[in-house]
């Protein structure tokens, strides 16, 4: 079992295809393929039965943290795959990672097996169990990835994600790739990964195209289709990011137009719960 730990920031740009093929030339003197190359990356994301941790997470804490296991398109039983603890402090991203077969995983996150060996990142990953009891494969997410890094400092990389799709059922790496886009066609999302600054080089290709920084999450994103479309089906709708039934909403504009303050029932806010008008883009973290 391969443990690996990266301690990086990460920055989001959304781009159209033109400007993905415009950058991908204007770095290709100094960023080589990363060895996987062009791949299908699958995830299946781990919650508890309140979805606690996404929940959290769009809440734009200052710390936050999931679980996932990943793969580089369709796996066997026998082959490795990576379980990942992603956690985000102060916008810093600290990601541990072990390597161990799709069977050994899927055994040790149904309860039936420990891991197969002792480390620290297992212990981090036994204590992130135990504290978040329930926890249960709730979303795949899978992508198509294009991946480069600088060829003079391979700490700097540069990702384009396109085609991401989501599914509920299926929830295994073993399972063909496939689900419900979430992100439109002719568009991809532009990841910056690096331990320390952004080289100089590369920041003069963000003003040339002048590129703008994106908040985006893929689960965040999945969680706010599935969340509407629940709350649709049982009668009540989303406004930004709150939920409302009927009632509560009558409630709302009531709210609005004598600015009283806070409503106390019938809705629920998912970013900050402090009775502000909800902010209709912060389901994309």
């Amino acid at each position: 079992m391969n443990d690996k730990i990266f301690q990086r920031h990460e920055i989001k740009y959304m781009v159209t295809d033109s400007l993905r093929d415009a950058v991908i030339r204007g770095m290709s003197a100094r960023m080589i393929p990363d060895p996987h190359g062009k791949s299908t990356v699958c995830n299946v994301y781990f919650d508890t039965p309140d979805y606690r941790l996404i929940r959290r997470s769009l809440e734009k804490p200052e710390y936050k943290e999931k679980i996932r296991i990943r793969s580089y398109g369709k796996c066997r039983p026998d082959d490795k795959i990576f379980m990942e603890l992603k956690k985000k402090c102060r916008g810093v991203v600290y990601k541990r990672r072990i390597s161990l077969t799709e069977a050994e995983c899927e055994s040790y996150l149904a309860g039936r097996a420990p891991l197969p060996v002792d480390s620290q990142i297992g212990r981090e990953i036994d204590y992130f169990r135990s504290f978040y009891r329930g926890l249960a494969p709730k979303v795949y997410l899978c992508y198509d990835r294009e991946a480069f890094y600088d060829r003079e400092d391979d700490s700097f990389r540069v990702t384009f994600d396109r085609n991401i799709r989501y599914r509920e059922t299926g929830l295994s790496l073993t399972s063909e790739p496939g689900g419900r886009l979430i992100l439109p066609d002719g568009y991809s999302l532009m990841e910056i990964k690096t331990g320390g600054a952004i080289p100089l080089w590369f920041v003069e290709i963000i003003t040339r195209y002048r590129l703008a920084k994106a908040s985006f999450s893929k689960y965040g994103t999945a969680y706010g289709i599935i969340l509407r479309e629940k709350l649709d089906k049982d009668g009540c709708f989303v406004r930004g990011n709150a939920a409302f039934s009927p009632k509560a909403d009558r409630q709302y504009r009531d709210m609005r137009k004598t600015e009283r303050g806070k409503i106390n029932a019938g809705y629920a806010f998912f970013g900050n719960n402090d009775g502000r008008e909800p902010v209709a883009h912060s389901l994309f973290n």
